[in-house]
């Protein structure tokens, strides 16, 4: 059914790793924003993440293959977390270039919650569907 908890958290997945990185910046060298656009591998990250959060969503009758697809998609985003967290090491703050770290360098652990949250309202729904099973 695509109205449980966890259809809700995914959907709010795809909109963080789908829509929210072309509104929020990742970092700001002086008056220059930079969007996940300028990169090539933020870009297929982000897209990878977000079609597997998507096709997770939709293939909501089979829970287990859901909660494996979000599994997937949580190391994706600690990869691409990891990235920013390079990058950000190797901005230098002594530089005269002024450069300052933007939002959009949070939205991976926005989207790890999310899928968290998802995974623990899919083992719910599996163990409901377990003891009722039991009982037949």
């Amino acid at each position: 059914m695509i109205q449980r908890i966890q259809s809700v958290y995914l959907v709010l997945a795809v909109i963080c790793n789908g829509a929210l990185p072309f509104v929020f910046h990742l970092w700001k060298i002086e008056t220059n924003a930079i969007y996940f656009m300028s990169d090539i591998t933020y870009t297929i990250l982000f897209g990878l993440s977000t079609s597997l959060a998507l096709l997770s969503l939709i293939s909501f009758k089979k829970r287990q293959q859901q909660f494996v697809m979000n599994r997937l998609n949580i190391i994706l985003n600690l990869i691409l977390l990891g990235l920013f967290v390079y990058r950000t090491l190797n901005l230098s703050g002594d530089m005269p270039v002024i450069s300052e770290k933007g939002i959009g360098m949070f939205l991976p652990i926005l989207t790890i919650l999310l899928l968290v949250f998802a995974n623990k309202a899919i083992k719910k729904d599996e163990d409901l569907v377990k003891s009722v099973d039991r009982l037949r």
